[in-house]
C-alpha cells in the first residue's frame, strides 16, 4: 500500500489524515513544523511526538518520495544536488551563496529534462520526458535544507525544464513555499523563455514574484537560430507581451541575455537589445556563456562584456552580470544535465 506524502500538504490536509487514523489534531501542527521550519529527516527526529505517533507514522506515511542520490561541492563551495525520483527518473538543484551574503539561493528544477531545445544549453540535450509533481517540486527544498541544515531564503526556477509548461504545479508549488516554507514573494523568482499564453496568465494572477525572461538575442532572427520558441512567439510579440505585463503588475521583468562570442555580443547587438527594450520596466542580467565539450559556443572576451554592459547602462537599463558558480561540477547557468558523476 502506498504510504501517504506529507511533503506539501497544508495544515487542514495533515488534521484530516491525523484524524482519520485515530491520531490526534494536535500532533498535526507539530508534523507540519518539523518539517517545514525544521526540515526534520525522519520521524525519529520529531522528538516531541509520542512514540506510537512516530511509529504510526513510519508506518502509514513519508515525507518525501523523493531521494537524493548525490551531492558536489564546488571550490566555490555551491552545491549541485542529484534527486532520484520514484520512477527512477532524475532532477537537479542548485544551492549558492554569493558575496558572503547570508541569503542562500536554490534553482530548482519544474521538468525532467526540458522540450524547448535551446541550442546553447545542456540540458536540452536530454530531451523531454516528463513535468515533476507539486511533491517533488517542493521536495527539492525541503531536501537541501534537511541535508545542510540551512535556510533557504531565495527560490529560482532556473534549473531543468520549462517551468510555464508546468504551470498547475508550478504556481501550486509557489503557494506552498510562500504559506508553508515562509518565503516572501518578491524572494521567488520564475524563468521562462518566453510562453506569450502562460505569461498572461500570470500576469492574471496576483502574482507578486520576479518573471525573468531567457531572451538571449537582440531581435528575431537572432534568437531563432539559438532558441525554437522563437519559430512560435516572435521577439516583438513578445515584448509586446512582457510591456502588458508589467503595466498589470506594476513588477519589473528581468531580462536573461548569455552572451555567447560572435553570437551575440557585439556592440551592435547591445544597442539593439537597447532598443527593443527601451520601453520596457526590466533590469538586464548578463551570463557569461558556460563552456562545455559538447557544445560548439565559446565564452565572450572580457572587453566585449564589459563594452555590452556598458551600452546598455548608458541607455539607462540596470545592468548586473551574473557570478559564475559551480561550474567545476557543472552547476552553473545551462550546465545542469541530471547525470552521475563519473
Amino acid at each position: 500500500m502506498e504510504k501517504f506524502k506529507l511533503i506539501g500538504k497544508t495544515i487542514a490536509e495533515l488534521e484530516n489524515f491525523m484524524i482519520e487514523n485515530g491520531q490526534s489534531k494536535f500532533r498535526a501542527r507539530q508534523v507540519f513544523n518539523w518539517i517545514y521550519l525544521k526540515s526534520a529527516d525522519c520521524f525519529d527526529n520529531m522528538t516531541d511526538l509520542p512514540q506510537s505517533a512516530r511509529e504510526f507514522l513510519k508506518e502509514k506515511a513519508e515525507i518525501t518520495s523523493v531521494v537524493i542520490k548525490e551531492k558536489q561541492i564546488s571550490k566555490d563551495s555551491t552545491m549541485k544536488f542529484l534527486f532520484e525520483l520514484s520512477d527512477g527518473n532524475f532532477a537537479e538543484a542548485v544551492l549558492m551563496r554569493f558575496d558572503n551574503r547570508a541569503n542562500l539561493t536554490a534553482c530548482i528544477s519544474t521538468q525532467v529534462g526540458c522540450p524547448m531545445g535551446c541550442s546553447f544549453c545542456a540540458t536540452a540535450k536530454l530531451g523531454f520526458k516528463r513535468n515533476l509533481t507539486v511533491e517533488e517540486i517542493i521536495s527539492q527544498i525541503y531536501l537541501i535544507q534537511a541535508d545542510t541544515g540551512l535556510k533557504v531564503t531565495n527560490i529560482v526556477y532556473m534549473g531543468q525544464g520549462e517551468p510555464l509548461l508546468n504551470f498547475n504545479n508550478l504556481t501550486e508549488s509557489i503557494k506552498i513555499f510562500r504559506e508553508n516554507f515562509v518565503v516572501g514573494a518578491r524572494r521567488i523568482t520564475v524563468s521562462t523563455c518566453g510562453l506569450i499564453p502562460e505569461i498572461n496568465k500570470l500576469a492574471e494572477l496576483d502574482f507578486q514574484s520576479t518573471l525573468a525572461i531567457s531572451l538571449h538575442a537582440p531581435n528575431q532572427e537572432k534568437r531563432k537560430a539559438i532558441m525554437p520558441v522563437a519559430n512560435k512567439y516572435k521577439y516583438d510579440d513578445l515584448i509586446k507581451t512582457l510591456k502588458s505585463y508589467t503595466e498589470k503588475t506594476g513588477r519589473r521583468v528581468t531580462i536573461e541575455y548569455v552572451l555567447m562570442k560572435g553570437i551575440n555580443d557585439s556592440a551592435e547587438d547591445a544597442k539593439e537589445l537597447a532598443i527593443s527594450t527601451a520601453k520596457l520596466k526590466s533590469n538586464v542580467n548578463l551570463i557569461v556563456y558556460n563552456e562545455n565539450e559538447k557544445s560548439p559556443y565559446k565564452k565572450p572576451v572580457k572587453e566585449n562584456i564589459l563594452k555590452f554592459k556598458y551600452l546598455l547602462e548608458a541607455s539607462g537599463k540596470k545592468v548586473t552580470i551574473r557570478l559564475e558558480r559551480g561550474a567545476d561540477i557543472d552547476a552553473a547557468c545551462g550546465q545542469l544535465s541530471a547525470k552521475m558523476k563519473s
